[in-house]
């Protein structure tokens, strides 16, 4: 079980080399966190959407600006947009599935938000629904999937497609994505 374990750290480890070794993909990470810094300076808010084990990560990205990262700082207008389970099964069951996050950016997006879209395969179809939603409404698009980018390649303003096909490395690197987006954005917003 030993080597399964160091297979898998090392498979992880692997992904994340190959990001820092990727300077364009360096270079979006720079770039959404200006997007986000500049969307945040101009009192627009920062939407997340995604499925499952993304969901989760959504929500959790969500709650590091709404509440804090590193400082103690004013809270950012930050949502993960699945925690309403009475929007979302209502929806879900009079329009359907696929429309769950794409009428809720309708509804509270504006131009010069955010939307961050969190699709391992980048072809959930209610996350990319509300991305094209989101790109009608001139609202920022950044997606974050596998290695293929699926649908949301061409609706992200900006796309991180980390270098995997496997579920969870894919996911990994999602969160340390986002938590480097987050951390320079609080330390560009709020400077000591």
């Amino acid at each position: 079980m030993i080597e399964k374990i160091s297979s898998l750290v090392a498979e992880s480890i692997d992904v994340k080399t190959k990001i820092l070794k990727d300077e364009a993909f360096l270079l979006n990470i720079e770039r959404a966190v200006a997007l986000v810094v500049d969307a945040f300076s101009k009192d627009k808010k920062v939407m997340f959407c995604g499925n499952g084990g993304s969901a989760a990560d959504a929500q959790h990205l969500a709650a590091e600006f709404s509440g804090r990262f590193y400082k103690n700082r004013k809270a950012l207008p930050a949502e993960a947009l699945h925690c309403n389970t009475s929007y979302l099964t209502a929806v879900a069951n009079d329009y359907s599935y696929d429309d769950i996050y794409a009428r809720l950016v309708d509804g509270i997006g504006f131009e010069g938000d955010v939307l961050i879209g969190l699709s391992t395969s980048g072809n959930s179809k209610n996350v990319v629904k509300a991305m094209e939603v989101a790109k009608n409404k001139g609202i920022i698009t950044l997606g974050l999937t596998g290695i293929n980018g699926g649908q949301m390649e061409d609706l992200s303003d900006i796309l991180f497609a980390v270098p995997s096909k496997v579920t969870p490395r894919v996911q990994e690197s999602h969160i340390l994505i986002g938590h480097i987006i987050c951390e320079l954005v609080e330390a560009s917003l709020f400077e000591d």
